[in-house]
């Protein structure tokens, strides 16, 4: 696991999710006009697809390092291993962390993959947030415990509830994932720093692109702008 300071994930929570894909893009020497990484596996790399929604918008935007894992939620003979082992890795992880769980049950999504007691107890192991390919079940009690959360949708319950594994790469919402990696969830879903990427490097680039939006729409938004008037001072610039 990469070391990022603290310092370096809270100064990310100032941006959006977009400016920091750009960003990411930029930092690694591409445009920041919005198009994907390069992909491994027709993947694309460091952001999530429209199935990945927030279920509490309210409760804002989370930055943090990945602990992955992939559970069943309703297959009774699939491999299991102990919860602990996922609640271990939890706890000896620096935080902020953003938990990342995929259901690969033989029906993903027909049962609950997240619930309250869940949320309470990852607060409590310094997760601030969970993006989830899977189902969501609980949500008022979720939003009691302050824990931001993105899923796929709900439902009121599950079948036998298994966790198949912890820390491995794992593909969340077209979003390849690999433990460690820093994770930005908002509105718009969510973005990743890729292993390699300095975060010092893409919060410099987030401080540039948001000066050259203000400064673009400062001029959107003079009186008396047209398209030739913009045209003209854009060829100046």
């Amino acid at each position: 696991m990469e070391a990022v300071s603290r310092g370096a994930l809270e100064a990310l929570k100032e941006f959006d999710s977009a400016t920091v894909f750009n960003a990411v893009v930029a930092s690694m020497g591409g445009s920041q006009g919005g198009r994907e990484l390069e992909s491994k596996g027709g993947v694309p790399m460091n952001y999530t697809g429209p199935e990945i929604v927030s279920m509490l918008p309210e409760l804002g935007r989370v930055v943090g390092r990945a602990v992955t894992a992939e559970v069943t939620t309703n297959d009774p003979d699939s491999p299991a291993i102990p919860w602990d082992e996922y609640y271990d890795v939890l706890d000896a992880t620096p935080g902020p962390i953003v938990a990342v769980m995929k259901d690969v049950d033989t029906q993903p999504g027909r049962g609950a993959a997240f619930g309250d007691g869940m949320a309470r107890r990852h607060r409590m192991l310094g997760v601030t947030g969970a993006v989830v390919q899977g189902s969501i079940r609980d949500l008022a009690g979720i939003e009691e415990a302050s824990l931001p959360i993105w899923g796929t949708g709900r439902v009121p319950g599950h079948g036998v509830f298994n966790l198949v594994s912890v820390n491995r790469p794992i593909v969340v919402g077209r979003l390849l994932v690999h433990p460690g990696e820093v994770i930005v969830a908002d509105l718009d879903g969510c973005a990743k720093i890729p292993h390699g990427t300095d975060p010092k490097a893409v919060l410099e680039q987030a401080h540039a692109i948001r000066e050259q939006e203000r400064k673009l729409f400062e001029l959107y938004e003079q009186p008396g702008m047209t398209h030739a008037k913009f045209k003209e001072m854009r060829g100046k610039a």
